[in-house]
């Protein structure tokens, strides 16, 4: 008997552990505010990561109805269904428009190569560029040793060149600060003609940094955004390179 019950507490001693790790703030409509400098972590890199995955509601229902029009792909090798299926291709980028407290305003983003510097202005830098929706996503810093030197940053998610599709994926923006629980930011809200997302914003508020829930769809892309923040930066038509960083 000892042996079942020294198994179930090494179960149970797993699932706490596992349960402590995960501690994370949601940010939702009711709960939009949290103050990284109130949780002391207004200094070091934050980690901010953008993950997805297609809705396996859609996966299903298009297995289903791919088993309906052709009874005999079952017997198809598993890749093969897999690249068969009718399924939309989604690029979701992740970007983030800045303003320094010297006035200077710009964006980072894989769109044109903007990937931005750690250690000088602007503080933010992107790590690379996830066109396929893998497991680690996109990530962007941010240095907040020069949080004094950053007023506003903007992190958004947009759909590069792509059928829009924010309804058919699940989207998560989760910020890890260097103290505390992580905070995520879940993009549920169904918008099928959406191209761009508002996520959150960092503002440095005298000498209070606040993460603020935005969660707002537009139909078109960064100048759209810009003119819903009043950024006030110019646009123009730009282009990834061959390969992500």
């Amino acid at each position: 008997m000892s042996f079942w019950q020294d198994l179930w507490r090494g179960r149970s001693a797993d699932f706490d552990s596992g349960s402590a790790a995960s501690n994370s703030i949601q940010l939702t409509k009711r709960h939009q505010t949290v103050s990284l400098t109130k949780q002391g972590a207004a200094t070091g890199n934050l980690r901010i990561n953008l993950s997805w995955r297609m809705r396996t509601s859609d996966l299903d229902s298009g297995r289903r109805g791919s088993l309906l029009r052709h009874p005999f792909s079952t017997f198809k090798p598993e890749v093969v269904q897999a690249h068969t299926q009718s399924m939309v291709n989604v690029d979701l980028d992740l970007g983030v428009m800045y303003e320094l407290t010297d006035g200077e305003k710009g964006v980072v983003q894989p769109l044109g190569s903007f990937f931005g510097d750690i250690n000088a202005a602007p503080y933010v830098k992107l790590s690379g560029d996830d066109r396929f929706g893998s497991g680690t996503g996109e990530t962007v810093y941010v240095n907040l040793d020069h949080r004094d030197d950053i007023k506003r940053l903007l992190v958004f998610v947009y759909i590069y060149d792509q059928t829009p599709a924010f309804d058919r994926t699940h989207a998560v923006v989760t910020l890890y600060p260097s103290n505390g629980p992580r905070i995520e930011i879940g993009l549920d809200e169904r918008h099928p003609q959406a191209r761009s997302c508002a996520v959150v914003m960092i503002e440095n508020n005298k000498g209070e940094l606040t993460v603020r829930r935005e969660v707002k769809f537009v139909y078109g892309f960064q100048a759209e955004l810009d003119r819903l923040y009043g950024w006030g930066l110019q646009w123009g038509r730009g282009y990834k390179s061959t390969a992500g960083r």
